[in-house]
């Protein structure tokens, strides 16, 4: 079993920052990798990032490339957001989810989700 718990989010004007955290603990948790997924009200939720469980491995949907950037802290059970440069349709729920198996940009196979964070950006 995996506990996940986001926090980080709040309101920043657009072009600033911000770095989601999300907190893991259970034994197991170095196997899973991570992702990052955000949703907008009334649209479906979507991909952002993710790491492999190695933290060898990232992961970019398109529109955040080069301004978003996720790493892994192993020995803190730790997976960060770094957000630059956010723009006001960056505004949604972020959640962090661990998978078991190869990371995807589907948030249907990931085993374990957090209860979300929330990132508003101001124009």
């Amino acid at each position: 079993q995996v506990q996940l718990v986001e926090s980080g989010g709040g309101l920043v004007q657009a072009g600033g920052s911000l770095r989601l955290s999300c907190a893991a603990s259970g034994r197991t948790f170095g196997s899973f990798a991570t992702g990052w997924f955000r949703q907008a009200p009334g649209k479906e939720r979507e991909f952002v990032a993710a790491i492999s469980w190695s933290g060898d491995s990232t992961y970019y949907e398109d529109s955040v490339k080069g301004r978003f950037s996720i790493s892994r802290d192993s020995a803190n059970d730790t997976v960060y957001l770094q957000m630059n440069s956010q723009r006001p349709e960056d505004t949604a729920v972020y959640y962090c989810a661990a998978i078991k198996g190869v990371v995807t940009n589907d948030p249907m196979p990931y085993d374990y989700w957090g209860q979300g964070t929330q990132v508003t950006v101001s124009s």
